[in-house]
């Protein structure tokens, strides 16, 4: 079996599927010629044709309408926003009409796009290239949302989402886009999680969506988290000797309610780690979730280790991530209550 990072994961997904389904298309900004500003389309239109591989103009608005319509007249179009800040101009299109459409319907049109779009920072880029807006879209009935945390889910889920009939918003973690990671090259790597390349298969397979995933067994806290969280997540609980249940959420909607459920019945405190801003972020939904069905087996109120509440920083960059030394903290504080 092959070891991948995230990138050729996600570029074997889109190779395979536009390989096995005659009607999957994949359009967006620099995705042809270019193969994509991360590389994940590199080779796909020199492999599959120009009519398969669209470079489409910036103009957001006009991708997503177009893989709309696309989608209606019976294409699975993948479309790529080049990054998950520029999906705004976008937005009413995803809302007002991919999203409704089967719902408006009563069934007889749908339209199954996957938005691609690659968020959080680790590149330095600032305000307009580093944000992590999952939170907005889990607002929105119709859409599914995930963010694979590893390359062999990033196949796996990336398939799911092309073949799947209803529309997917699919999040890339670009901090963990090309294998391992080293962070700040002032701190050390261990302070931030570290994400080496994975076994991933060639061949055509799933990875559900709606499932989350216990990547870690433990028996005092139970960490929820997803994306480049994951791997910070996991690097604080072997730093400070925690035994703690980390909880892969991947699938933000459908959220899987029972796993975490079962995580947090047995450990008794749960704390709650995310990139995105703290305020409104998805972790809000995670801790009243837990909260309304884990209540008399919490030992401790739930704690939220996430993003600062202001516009993405530049020369604080690392200050913002939600690294070792703040996890480390939220979980001594956890633990004592």
């Amino acid at each position: 079996m092959p070891r991948m990072n995230m990138v050729q994961a996600v570029n074997s997904a889109m190779d395979l599927m536009l390989a096995r389904d005659p009607n999957v298309v994949v359009l967006g900004e620099d995705v042809g010629y270019f193969g994509g500003v991360f590389r994940c389309t590199e080779g796909l239109q020199r492999k599959h044709g120009e009519h398969r591989v669209v470079d489409a103009p910036i103009a957001e608005g006009g991708i997503i309408g177009c893989a709309i319509g696309m989608g209606v007249h019976g294409l699975r179009p993948v479309a790529e926003i080049q990054f998950a800040d520029y999906i705004y101009p976008g937005y009413d299109q995803i809302v007002s009409e991919l999203a409704r459409l089967r719902y408006r319907t009563g069934g007889d049109f749908f339209a199954p796009v996957t938005i691609r779009a690659p968020c959080g920072g680790g590149i330095r880029g600032g305000q307009t290239h580093s944000q992590s807006p999952e939170g907005v879209f889990t607002h929105v009935c119709g859409l599914k949302v995930v963010m694979p945390s590893n390359p062999y889910d990033a196949k796996g889920l990336l398939i799911s989402a092309i073949e799947d009939d209803d529309p997917v918003i699919f999040f890339e973690p670009k901090r963990i886009y090309n294998g391992p990671f080293y962070g700040d090259p002032e701190k050390p790597a261990v302070a931030w999680g570290a994400h080496p390349k994975g076994e991933v298969p060639e061949d055509h397979y799933t990875v559900p969506i709606g499932r989350a995933e216990i990547v870690q067994e433990g028996g005092e806290v139970t960490i929820l988290c997803y994306g480049t969280m994951v791997h910070v997540a996991q690097a604080t609980a072997a730093l400070t000797g925690a035994d703690a249940e980390i909880v892969d959420v991947r699938s933000m909607i459908p959220l899987d309610v029972e796993v975490l459920q079962r995580s947090v019945q047995k450990t008794g405190r749960c704390l709650i780690v995310h990139e995105a801003t703290r305020f409104s972020g998805f972790g809000a939904e995670l801790s009243a979730t837990v909260q309304e069905t884990c209540f008399h087996y919490l030992e401790a109120p739930i704690l939220r280790v996430c993003g600062w509440d202001t516009p993405y920083p530049h020369a604080f960059e690392w200050e913002y991530f939600p690294g070792q030394r703040r996890l480390a903290a939220a979980l001594a504080e956890v633990l004592s209550a």
